[in-house]
């Protein structure tokens, strides 16, 4: 054990060891209360390296995120703040030992890194049972954090790690197939370009070329420098091995959730702009882990934002207080949905019953070609309408809405298409108009002009997997490539990830169908200092590596086959209001 030291109120023991079962031993920094006492354990496992200051690691999402919401660094000094996981300044204080783990290859703990991997599955398991029977621990271990540390709670607990008695995923997606790496059966180009620029940069082994503690002056990334080729060696290819698995095989599923084995207490938090990665596996999660005692809520605004706010915080204490303290507080009587439904210019909460809404009036607008509108009605004709197969493509639009109207909930497209080539890529894009025409965007999870929501799908990709799949919520299965003949129509069913927004009474709904992502503008200036790219519209999650999208297959025509019965439509969850 290592020794603790008393600092800002709180006893911190750094680089305690954990002994893997291979013999591997990873270490984390500890922060416990000073009274003497047996205390319930948050913990995470994770690769941004425990000893570098969110401050450092982040800057503009940390002084973006300060400026806009000052609650989150006062009351604390900020000195122990890390990218995802929580200030232990504010919770040691309230009875609760925070646990941050270097994940097997990063920050100070050695070894080779593969993300998601069953190896580092196995090694959070066993780090929550090393917490759960420590002398300072009441045996109650919970898991919270963002991102990565909310992905992998849904794989460690299909483990059923005995000592993890809650866990609160706060924008964690759960799929690595669907959710992740491949949207609709498209790669997505995010995860090689993350392993870049967050993962190498903390790796274990820069040592003395890596970065230092702001805190202790120890070296983020161990002690031993290594070589470029040495550091290679200790980590997977990430962004080609992604690559060479097209479907959703063995090497997809071992990184993915078993929903029945997912049965401890959660709160799964949603970001209605994180099209792209997150809230799928969110909302997934919630109706489909098997747990009997599960909450939903959802929210806007950048990424990191609510999981550090006073509002977010505090949803997270009532829950963690009730399981892991055993408080008879108010977390019993938590409606199962809270919702920060999104207006245009504001978030309103209101709490339902459960997900999809039970008020959902699930309304069909159909795809018609005059004038390419959105319409209540079918087409009076059938017509076939073309576009460059990975161009900007269509948009129909609606009339003006009468009143205001508010859709919540998830969307699906019905299209009929062929294509002069043997497959084709299809963007969906649900998009709200002002009414002068402006288009209303919103600031997403990463990108601050985001689209109402998105969805995709390969046309060689469209089997649906016929057990799982919803009208509302199509599911494919990814498991065979069915090649179109050139010209040949074929149906598409095309999932689109859930969203929230009131339209105002003018405002018009459109669906984009396009060949490439989604651009807000050409050029925006918008960055973060973590990601690679300019920010357009979809944020880092792009679908443009023309490994997996060569011209020759896709650099067609595209062409969309509506018939006078409405096939093409987009599936809309309007929610009924109450009444007067």
């Amino acid at each position: 054990m290592a020794e603790a030291v008393e600092q800002d109120n709180m006893l911190i023991e750094w680089d305690a060891g954990i002994v893997m079962d291979d013999g591997l031993v990873l270490r984390a920094d500890v922060f416990r209360p000073k009274a003497a006492g047996k205390w319930p354990v948050l913990l995470t496992y994770g690769p941004y390296a425990k000893g570098l200051a969110f401050q450092q690691g982040y800057p503009s999402a940390w002084q973006a995120m300060i400026a806009g919401h000052p609650d989150v660094a006062y009351g604390s000094t900020n000195k122990y703040q890390n990218w995802e996981v929580v200030d232990p300044e504010k919770w040691v204080p309230d009875g609760y030992v925070c646990i941050r783990v270097d994940s097997r290859g990063t920050g100070r703990s050695p070894g080779y890194v593969d993300h998601f991997s069953p190896r580092e599955t196995r090694d959070f398991y066993r780090c929550i049972e090393w917490a759960g029977v420590q002398p300072w621990s009441n045996g109650n271990v919970g898991l919270n954090g963002i991102s990565y540390y909310g992905i992998n709670q849904w794989q460690v607990a299909s483990l059923q790690p005995p000592h993890l008695k809650a866990m609160c995923i706060w924008e964690g997606a759960a799929d690595w197939y669907r959710d992740m790496t491949h949207h609709g059966g498209m790669l997505s180009t995010f995860w090689a370009n993350w392993y870049d620029m967050q993962v190498k940069t903390v790796q274990y082994g820069l040592g003395e070329r890596g970065p230092r503690s702001a805190v202790t002056g120890a070296l983020v990334c161990g002690d031993e420098t290594l070589s470029d080729d040495e550091l290679a060696r200790n980590r997977c290819s990430f962004g080609d091995d992604i690559l060479a698995h097209p479907l959703d095989d063995d090497y997809h599923k071992a990184r993915s959730p078993d929903w029945d084995k997912v049965t401890v207490p959660l709160l799964s938090a949603a970001n209605w702009g994180g099209q792209g990665l997150h809230p799928r596996g969110n909302f997934e999660g919630f109706v489909r882990a098997a747990s009997k005692e599960k909450w939903l809520e959802c929210h806007g605004l950048e990424h990191w934002t609510h999981f550090y706010t006073d509002y977010g915080r505090s949803l997270q204490k009532r829950f963690f207080d009730f399981y892991l303290k055993g408080e008879a507080n108010d977390w019993p009587r938590q409606p199962k949905v809270q919702l920060q439904v999104r207006h245009v210019d504001r978030f309103v909460e209101r709490h339902e019953a459960d997900w999809p809404l039970p008020s959902t009036a699930w309304t069909k607008f159909y795809l018609d070609p005059r004038d390419q509108t959105l319409s209540l009605q079918p087409p009076a004709e059938n017509a076939e309408i073309s576009f460059a197969a990975m161009g900007d493509g269509l948009t129909f639009v609606s009339k003006p809405l009468t009143e205001d109207t508010e859709i919540t909930g998830p969307l699906a497209a019905n299209l009929r298409i062929s294509s002069s080539t043997a497959d084709a890529d299809l963007f969906a894009v649900f998009r709200v108009f002002s009414a002068d025409m402006r288009e209303v965007t919103f600031v997403g999870a990463i990108d601050p002009h985001t689209p109402v929501a998105q969805g995709w799908l390969r046309a060689s990709h469209r089997k649906l997997d016929e057990t799982l799949s919803l009208a509302y919520r199509p599911y494919h299965s990814h498991d065979e490539v069915q090649p179109l003949q050139p010209g040949a129509p074929v149906d598409l069913a095309i999932e689109i990830w859930p969203t929230s927004i009131v339209v105002p009474k003018g405002y018009r709904i459109a669906l984009s169908i396009r060949g490439r992502d989604y651009r807000w503008q050409a050029i925006t200036g918008a960055k973060l200092s973590n990601f690679k790219n300019e920010l357009l519209g979809c944020g880092p999650f792009l679908h443009d590596d023309p490994r997996d999208r060569p011209r020759g297959l896709f650099e067609g025509t595209t062409t969309l086959h509506i018939d006078d019965k409405g096939f093409c439509h987009v599936l809309v969850p309007i929610i009924a209001k109450p009444p007067a």
